[in-house]
C-alpha cells in the first residue's frame, strides 16, 4: 500500500510539473522540456470518435517513441546546455558581458514567436519541427573542432556566441512546431497522464546524464584553455541531435492536411487592447527584467567563484528539481482552490529574497546554498504552476495563440535585454572589492540589485485581474491555507502509508 501511495504522488508530482514553463527558459530550445499543454490547440481538434486498430497501433507507437526521444534529448541538453555553455565561456575568457549576452540569446531570439507560428501553420508542423530541430542541434559541430580551427582568441569567442545564438533561434521555431504537434497528436483525455510519465523519465535520463557530464568535465578540464572534455561533449551533443530527430520522423502527423493559417497582424494585437492582459504583459516585463539581470550569472559564479565542480553543481540542480516536484502537487491544489494570481503574487515575493542569499557562500563555505535548495525549488514549483495558468486563464479562446505569444516574446524580450545590461554593469565594476570589512565580487551587485528588483515588480502582481479567483485579502491569508494542506496532509499519511513516514522527515534554484 505504501508503494502505490508513492507511486501515485510521484506521478502527480512528475504531471504538474509537465504542465509548468521552465522559469529560466521561456520558448525553451529543447522541445523536450517546453511546456506541452501550453502549445496544445484551445479545443482539441483530436478526433472523439473511436479510432480504429491501425490509428491506434501508430498512436501507440507514437507516444512510445516521444518517450524515447525526450530521454535521448536530456542527453543533447546535458552536453550543450547552459552549463556546458558556461563552461566554454570560461574556457575562452569571455568576460561577465559577452556571458550576459550569450546566455540572454535564447531570450533575444523570443521575437520569432510570431513568424514561427507562421511557419507551423504555413508549412506543418511535423515538417517545422524536424528540420528546425535537427538544424539548431547539429549547429554544436564547429565547437567540436573549435581547438583546432585556425581561430585566435578573439575569433573562437564570436564563434561560440554565433552558434549559441543561432541555436536558440532555430530552438524557438522547433519549439513552437513541437508543441503544436504535440497537442494534436496526443489526445486530451490522455495529455495529464502521458505527459506526466514522460516528464517522469526524462527527469531521470536529465539527471543521470548530467551528473555523468560533470565528472567527464571534472576529468578533463585542464586549468587554461579548451581541453578535449568540451568538444568532447559538443560532439556527443550532436550525436543525441541525430538520435532525436530519427525518433521524431518515426512519429505520425494525425492532422497533415490541416488547413493554414494566415499571419495576421490585426490579430496579433489584440493583447494590447485587451486590459487584463495588458497587466499581465506588465508584470511579465517587469518580474522577467528583474530575474534576468542575475539570473544567467549563478553559474558563472558557481564556477568561478565559488570553485564549484561540475559534478557538485549537477548535484545542486538535481536537489532543487527534487524540491520542485515534492512542492508542485500542493501549488497546484492551491491554484484550483485560489486560483494563479495569489500564488504567483506569493511566490514572487518569496522569490525576491532568494538572490541575497548568494552575497553569504564562499569557496570554504558552501552551506548556504542548501536554503537556496529548499526555497528556489518550493517557491519557482509554485510560481511556475501560477505563470503557466494565469494566460491561459485571462487569454481567451479567439486569440489565445497570439496572447501566448505575446506574453513570451515581451517575457523574453525583457529578460534578453536585463541580462545583457547586467553583464555590461558587472564588467564596469571591479572584479573583487572591500566593503565593510569584507570581500565582494562584482556579481554580488547584480544579486543585491535583483533581489530589490524582484521584489518590486511581485507587487505588479496584485494588479493582474483573474477570471474566477477567489480573493485573498492577505499573504497570511494564503499561507494559512498553505500550512492547513500540508497539516492536512501529514495527519492523513501514516494511516494511508505508514512506512513512508519516516523518509518524509529524514528528507528535510534561482
Amino acid at each position: 500500500m505504501s508503494l502505490a501511495v508513492l507511486r501515485r504522488h510521484v506521478l502527480r508530482s512528475f504531471a504538474a510539473l509537465a504542465s509548468a514553463v521552465p522559469l529560466f527558459r521561456p520558448g525553451n530550445s529543447l522541445p523536450g522540456s517546453a511546456a506541452p499543454l501550453m502549445g496544445a490547440p484551445p479545443a482539441s481538434t483530436t478526433p472523439t470518435s473511436e479510432p480504429g486498430n491501425a490509428a491506434r497501433h501508430a498512436l501507440r507507437h507514437s507516444l512510445k517513441t516521444s518517450v524515447a526521444e525526450g530521454i535521448v534529448a536530456e542527453v543533447f541538453t546535458a552536453c550543450a546546455g547552459a552549463t556546458v555553455l558556461t563552461a566554454w565561456a570560461l574556457a575562452l575568457k569571455l568576460g561577465p558581458l559577452l556571458v550576459g549576452v550569450m546566455t540572454a540569446l535564447p531570450f533575444f531570439a523570443q521575437f520569432v514567436q510570431f513568424p514561427a507560428a507562421w511557419l507551423t501553420s504555413s508549412f506543418g508542423h511535423r515538417r517545422v519541427a524536424l528540420t528546425a530541430v535537427c538544424l539548431s542541434r547539429q549547429v554544436m559541430l564547429p565547437l567540436c573542432v573549435l581547438p583546432w580551427l585556425p581561430l585566435e582568441l578573439e575569433g573562437q569567442q564570436r564563434l561560440l556566441v554565433v552558434v549559441a545564438g543561432v541555436s536558440a533561434v532555430l530552438g524557438v521555431i522547433g519549439n513552437n512546431a513541437w508543441v503544436a504537434w504535440m497537442g494534436e497528436l496526443v489526445p486530451e483525455s490522455i495529455r495529464g497522464r502521458f505527459f506526466g510519465r514522460r516528464t517522469a523519465l526524462c527527469t531521470l535520463g536529465s539527471t543521470l546524464t548530467s551528473l555523468l557530464a560533470g565528472v567527464l568535465m571534472d576529468k578533463l578540464r585542464p586549468p587554461e584553455g579548451v581541453g578535449l572534455g568540451l568538444p568532447l561533449l559538443a560532439a556527443l551533443a550532436c550525436v543525441a541531435g541525430v538520435m532525436t530527430t530519427v525518433l521524431m520522423a518515426r512519429q505520425h502527423d494525425p492532422a497533415p492536411n490541416k488547413e493554414k493559417a494566415k499571419l495576421d497582424f490585426h490579430a496579433a494585437l489584440l493583447p494590447l487592447r485587451d486590459e487584463r492582459a495588458r497587466r499581465v504583459l506588465v508584470y511579465q516585463v517587469a518580474w522577467n527584467a528583474a530575474v534576468g539581470v542575475s539570473a544567467p550569472f549563478f553559474s558563472f559564479h558557481m564556477l568561478k567563484n565559488l570553485k564549484m565542480s561540475f559534478l557538485t553543481m549537477a548535484l545542486y540542480l538535481a536537489a532543487v528539481a527534487g524540491m520542485r516536484m515534492l512542492a508542485a502537487p500542493v501549488w497546484g491544489r492551491l491554484i484550483d482552490r485560489l486560483g494563479a494570481q495569489p500564488v504567483l503574487l506569493t511566490c514572487s515575493l518569496g522569490i525576491g529574497v532568494i538572490p541575497a542569499l548568494w552575497l553569504f557562500p564562499t569557496a570554504t563555505f558552501l552551506w548556504p546554498l542548501l536554503a537556496d535548495v529548499v526555497l528556489a525549488g518550493v517557491l519557482w514549483g509554485g510560481h511556475g504552476l501560477a505563470a503557466f495558468a494565469l494566460p491561459l486563464s485571462v487569454a481567451p479562446r479567439r486569440g489565445r495563440p497570439f496572447y501566448l505569444a505575446a506574453f513570451s516574446t515581451a517575457g523574453g524580450l525583457a529578460y534578453a535585454v536585463a541580462s545583457a545590461l547586467g553583464g555590461g554593469l558587472a564588467s564596469l565594476l571591479p572584479t573583487e572589492f572591500t566593503l565593510g570589512g569584507h570581500v565582494w565580487v562584482n556579481l554580488h551587485v547584480l544579486f543585491l540589485l535583483s533581489a530589490v528588483a524582484r521584489v518590486a515588480a511581485a507587487f505588479l502582481a496584485m494588479r493582474i485581474i483573474e477570471p474566477d479567483a477567489k480573493p485573498v485579502c492577505s499573504l497570511g491569508a494564503l499561507l494559512s491555507l498553505v500550512g492547513s494542506r500540508l497539516k492536512a496532509r501529514a495527519d492523513q499519511l501514516p494511516a494511508a502509508a505508514p512506512a513512508l513516514a519516516e523518509p518524509r522527515s529524514a528528507n528535510a534554484k534561482s
